[in-house]
């Protein structure tokens, strides 16, 4: 994942439901949504490598798993400073 901490490891992976929350944390997005207009290519370092698995299935959760001591109870706190930018009055200039 996209987050300021390190994220994966290189070779990581996560799965997630459809439409349930994941992403990059607030400073993560923060800085890409106001870094200068440079939206060009950019190469990445060798060892940044993670994949994504995204379902339509609904996964079940067994007690093993929800009794770990890894799960994060705190993972919906990185994005709980994020800025909605969303304005739904904004319309499309022509020049775009």
């Amino acid at each position: 994942e996209a987050k300021q901490d390190g994220g994966f490891q290189p070779g990581g992976a996560s799965l997630h439901t459809c439409m349930s929350p994941h992403g990059p944390d607030t400073a993560a997005f923060d800085e890409a949504v106001n870094s200068p207009a440079d939206n060009g290519p950019k190469k990445l370092p060798a060892d940044t490598l993670a994949f994504m698995f995204e379902t339509n299935f609904t996964p079940r959760v067994t007690c093993f798993a929800s009794s770990s001591p890894q799960l994060d109870l705190r993972y919906y706190q990185c994005w709980q400073g994020l800025k909605k930018y969303f304005d739904p009055q904004m319309k499309p200039s022509d020049d775009q």
